[in-house]
């Protein structure tokens, strides 16, 4: 089961209006890609010493790149970060099952906004924000839908989560635009061929697109094609561990396909492309902190503290490239925090879209524009929240508060009782809380009042269990009126 953290949010409200002239209602065509349980550290131009991510390496150069970007720990809160644009808690999002993975029908998703803005909007591989009919992607703003149930291929719980019955990684069964569609081949080469098919339309039909790349790799159960683990496997690694590097290597793989597309069909000069991850990188797959993964191969975390499911640096910190031909800084690093939060702002001043009312409302993050233009721009500082929500359901939220939550702005990190200048102490190593009671007054009172606005927004803390696992009563009965047809595989 998935450990899920919730992270970030902004206090006080900040919506800042962009002057980016040149990026602002430009509408670029959008590719998001999104990795399950990367993080930070295995890319190799981000000082991983054995991984080989060749394309990962070169898109690192051909981009402007957001060094202290911040998710949530684990899965579902950042995908409603994303989403909806603010704190997942005010998503209603407060674990990864158990009915308080869905996001709530209030939010307003980008993809229902980049509609307003005449955008073709595409999602292909994980949605984890509600399998029920009304929670899924097709009825939050997306037009073309290739996804897998639950959090994971396969996964099924004792809720409404679950994914396609005893679903597997190779040739597996996809809901594809609400019919069932059986597969052939790996996971993720299916969710990147599927999405590049979906683009090859659009680009034929001239119109702008939000393509929605959401992998479930390299998350558990670590399997990878056979090609991609080999080389581990030869050098010492086990199973799981060559698995989880395979995966991100075949990811690696992918990217580039998609890369060489995009250049084939002439969309570079008017397509963002951005690489990201949905949290820390897990423990799990990628070996463990202080020993080898195998003899030889030290294990990488770019000196973090904390893996997935950690407030902790370590846990929240990801890769964030973005990349667009002679329109984005190759090359450049931006040292300020932003956050999952800020993509929906971002994409929406893309567009030519205002923020209406209610959206100003429900938006906590601020356009990316200004430091994607200029990296050296002013950028005020803020307080970014973490919160671990797993608590038990049908407890009060009140009696979590101060349990597993931290703070963070530019300079420290507030974790509990303990805070750490992170300019001076990006490891985490020694805690200043003692030195510096000023600084944690405010960002605990900063904490205390994030607290008291986004409580009365956790909608599923008191809904009733459901016991009917949608994907598999749809599922049978798709079986029993027709049954599961073979995938139309798109031709490139």
């Amino acid at each position: 089961m998935k450990i899920c953290l919730i992270i970030l949010c902004i206090f006080p409200l900040l919506i800042v209006v962009s002057e980016a002239s040149n990026l602002k209602g430009s509408r670029p065509n959008i590719i998001l890609m999104i990795t399950d349980d990367q993080g930070y550290g295995p890319i190799g131009a981000n000082g991983h010493p054995w991984i080989k991510t060749p394309n990962l390496d070169r898109m690192h150069g051909q981009s402007t790149r957001f060094e202290r970007f911040l998710v949530s720990p684990t899965c579902s809160p950042t995908r409603s970060a994303i989403m909806g644009g603010r704190h997942p808690l005010k998503n209603g999002v407060t674990h990864t099952i158990l009915e308080r993975e869905r996001m709530s029908l209030s939010t307003v998703t980008i993809a229902q906004h980049l509609k307003k803005a005449k955008y073709n909007t595409g999602i292909f591989g994980k949605w984890h924000l509600g399998d029920e009919e009304q929670y899924q992607p097709n009825n939050r703003g997306f037009d073309e839908v290739f996804i897998h149930g639950a959090g994971g291929i396969g996964q099924a719980y004792a809720c409404s989560c679950a994914d396609a019955p005893g679903n597997k990684y190779f040739d597996p069964v996809i809901r594809h635009n609400g019919k069932f569609v059986k597969t052939k081949g790996y996971c993720t080469d299916l969710f990147f061929t599927a999405a590049l098919g979906w683009m090859k339309k659009m680009k034929e039909a001239k119109e702008p697109f939000f393509a929605y790349i959401t992998t479930n790799a390299p998350h558990g159960p670590f399997i990878a094609p056979p090609s991609n683990t080999k080389r581990f496997k030869d050098i010492g690694f086990g199973n799981t561990q060559a698995g989880f590097y395979g995966m991100i290597e075949n990811i690696d793989e992918n990217v580039g396909r998609l890369s060489a597309k995009i250049s084939e069909w002439g969309l570079d000069e008017n397509t963002m492309v951005i690489f990201m991850s949905d949290n820390g990188m897990t423990g799990g797959g990628s070996g463990r902190p202080g020993k080898e993964v195998a003899k030889g191969y030290p294990f990488y975390n770019a000196g973090q503290k904390g893996l997935k499911g950690s407030v902790e640096e370590g846990g929240v910190r990801v890769p964030f490239f973005v990349r667009w031909k002679g329109k984005v800084q190759e090359n450049k690093s931006i040292e300020k925090n932003a956050a999952h939060i800020d993509i929906f702002p971002t994409f929406a001043e893309l567009s030519g879209l205002e923020l209406d009312k209610d959206l100003r409302d429900q938006v906590d993050g601020r356009s990316l524009l200004p430091l994607i233009e200029d990296p050296g721009a002013d950028w005020a500082d803020r307080y970014l929240f973490s919160q671990r929500a797993r608590w038990k359901t049908g407890s009060e939220p009140n009696d979590h508060m101060w349990k597993a939550y931290s703070v963070r702005n530019q300079r420290y990190r507030l974790v509990g009782d303990a805070l750490y200048d992170m300019k001076k102490d990006p490891g985490q190593k020694v805690n200043i809380a003692l030195q510096k009671p000023g600084v944690v007054k405010k960002m605990s009172d900063a904490y205390e009042s994030f607290w008291k606005e986004a409580r009365p927004l956790m909608v599923n803390e008191k809904v009733p269990m459901s016991r009917t696992r949608p994907y598999h009563v749809w599922y049978r009965e798709q079986i029993d009126n027709g049954g599961i047809l073979d995938w139309e595989v798109p031709k490139l």
